[in-house]
C-alpha cells in the first residue's frame, strides 16, 4: 500500500494566501488523504473561504498561540502514516507529494523528506545566497548556522514526533531551527533535489519581517539542544562553537543599544560554553 498523507497548515488572518497555498494541495497528482488547517484564532474569512473553495478540507479552530501551537495542534489530530508541513504563504509543485513518496519507496527507513525550493520576494523570483543550500545525508552541522530545512518542504513519519517531540511553543520565532537540530542529530535525511516548494517572502506579516534579531532564539534553542540532547564529540563541540559565535554577534548589538543587564546575561552563558569548548581543546592537544 502506497503510503498515506496528512497535510497540516498553520494560518493566521492569512485568507488570500491561504487560499493559493490550499490550491496547490488540491492539484497534487499523488493526493493528500487528510488535510488539517489549523486556524490561530483569525478574524478574517478564512474559514468561510475553505468552506466554500475547499469543502474536503478540515478546519480545527484554536486562540491565537502562535505557529508552534498551530502546527502542533495539526500533528496531534493528524490520522495517517506521514505528515506534510505547509506555510499558509508557500505553494507546492503538483508533483510535490509524489516526488516525495517515490523517494522513500526507493530509500526505505528514512523518516523525514525534503526538498529543494524557489524563492519569490514581492513577486519577483530571488536567488538563495550558498549558506541556505539544501542537501540530504547527515546534516547536523549545516543545520547550526541557520534553518536549512523549511517546514514547507519537510513530510516526517509520524513516529518523528514520538521519538523527538513536537515544535517548540515557548520560542516565538526559529522554532523549526530548534526542531531539525533536535531530528538531525539522531537522523539523516532524505534530500529531492528538485524546488517543489515555493516560498513567497517579502509580505509585511512574514515572521522573518515580524520578529527582529532572529539569534537570540537560536541562541535559546542550541543551549537547549545542548543541555538535553546526546551529541557525538564533534557535533557537540560544533555545536558549542556556534552558540558561542552567535552570542557574541548578538551580545555586540545588544550592547550598541545600551541593554546591560542582557548583557551580564549572554556574557554568563558564554562563561559557561567557553569553559567546555576550552576543555575540549586542550583534551585535542594532548590526544589519547
Amino acid at each position: 500500500m502506497r503510503a498515506q498523507i496528512s497535510v497540516v497548515i498553520p494560518t493566521y488572518n492569512r485568507v488570500g494566501l491561504l487560499e493559493r497555498a490550499l490550491a496547490s494541495i488540491a492539484r497534487q497528482s499523488f493526493p493528500a488523504l487528510e488535510v488539517l488547517i489549523v486556524d490561530d484564532g483569525s478574524d478574517d474569512e478564512t474559514q468561510e473561504m475553505v468552506g466554500a473553495r475547499f469543502p474536503a478540507f478540515e478546519v480545527l479552530s484554536q486562540p491565537n498561540r502562535g505557529v508552534s501551537s498551530a502546527r502542533n495542534r495539526g500533528i496531534r489530530a493528524a490520522r495517517h502514516e506521514w505528515i506534510a508541513l505547509l506555510d499558509s504563504d508557500d505553494e507546492w509543485a503538483p508533483d510535490k507529494l509524489e516526488a516525495q513518496i517515490a523517494a522513500l519507496d526507493a530509500e526505505p527507513g528514512r523518516r523525514l523528506v525534503h526538498c529543494d525550493e524557489t524563492w519569490v520576494r514581492h513577486g519577483i523570483r530571488v536567488n538563495p545566497r550558498l549558506r541556505h543550500r539544501k542537501t540530504g545525508g547527515w546534516i547536523f552541522r549545516q543545520c547550526l548556522p541557520l534553518c536549512v530545512i523549511s517546514p514547507s518542504s519537510a513530510m516526517l513519519h509520524r513516529s518523528v514526533f514520538e521519538d523527538v517531540g513536537l515544535f517548540d511553543e515557548s520560542l516565538p520565532a526559529c522554532e523549526d531551527y530548534d526542531f531539525w537540530l533536535r531530528f538531525t542529530a539522531r537522523n539523516p535525511v532524505l534530500f529531492v533535489d528538485r524546488p517543489l516548494v515555493v516560498k513567497h517572502g517579502g509580505h509585511a506579516d512574514q515572521l522573518s519581517q515580524r520578529v527582529k534579531a532572529l539569534d537570540r532564539y537560536r541562541i535559546r534553542a542550541l543551549a537547549k539542544l545542548l543541555e538535553e540532547v546526546p551529541l557525538n564529540a564533534g557535533d557537540r563541540a560544533a555545536a558549542v562553537g556556534t552558540l558561542l559565535e552567535k552570542i557574541s554577534i548578538y551580545k555586540a548589538g545588544v550592547a550598541r543599544r545600551g541593554r546591560s543587564e542582557e548583557v551580564e546575561r549572554l556574557e554568563q552563558l558564554a562563561a559557561r560554553w567557553e569553559m567546555e569548548a576550552a576543555q575540549g581543546e586542550r583534551a585535542a592537544v594532548s590526544g589519547p
